[in-house]
């Protein structure tokens, strides 16, 4: 079997993300780059009874080997490694709060300085298409352009990352934003950062990032 470590680790990666309260049952999927293409978790297995053979292994041209079919979404995450070099896992999870924005068709404004972490002004949120199909895949992108996090209307969250655990990272900082944002909005309305001020802070992050390089 190909990969056997890197199939244990998305395995424990979505056992974390269940654990971490950002995704329940077997509703999200994660997947993690390699030089044949991806391996992502398989379609309505449970992770607690998932093994390393129950992982999928799939190409850029969305063929698949394994004894799983691979999970219904498919479809963005071969999508996000054919147009962003960067990616290297992906991770798509229904956290509540950002869910609860998602069925309002809202996305994350710059309320807070940290919305920076998902590469921009703001995480937007893509129009509502059917789950695991090839229109969706297209909206996500679309949302995604020079992001690292989307909402997806009516559904939930979707992020991408260098490894698996920065993407579990990534996906549990967005859900806290989503959180702040839809308190505050229980209060009044937020104050939102201009664009410079956002600029600064990307500017920061990327001085940090080169700095914690080897």
């Amino acid at each position: 079997m190909n990969h056997a470590a890197l199939r244990q680790e998305l395995i424990d990666t979505a056992m974390d993300m269940n654990r971490s309260g950002i995704n329940q049952g077997t509703s999200g999927n994660i997947s993690v780059r390699v030089d044949e293409g991806f391996l992502i978790t398989p379609s309505a297995l449970p992770y607690a009874v998932c093994l390393p053979e129950d992982i999928v292994l799939m190409d850029l041209e969305g063929n698949s080997q394994g004894c799983r079919k691979p999970s219904s979404e498919w479809r963005f995450h071969r999508d996000i490694y054919r147009h962003r070099e960067e990616a290297g896992a992906v991770l798509h999870a229904h956290p509540p709060w950002c869910t609860s924005l998602a069925c309002l068709g809202r996305e994350i404004p710059p309320f807070h300085y940290m919305i920076a972490i998902a590469g921009g002004a703001s995480i937007r949120c893509a129009p509502y298409a059917l789950f695991g199909t090839q229109a969706l895949s297209d909206l996500v992108l679309e949302a995604l352009e020079d992001r690292k996090a989307c909402l997806l209307a009516n559904h939930g969250m979707l992020c991408l990352e260098k490894d698996l655990q920065q993407a579990l990272s990534l996906a549990i900082e967005v859900e806290n934003l989503a959180r702040t944002y839809g308190q505050a909005l229980q209060i009044g309305k937020p104050q939102r950062l201009g664009r410079d001020e956002i600029e600064q802070v990307l500017q920061k992050f990327r001085d940090y990032r080169q700095r914690t390089l080897p």
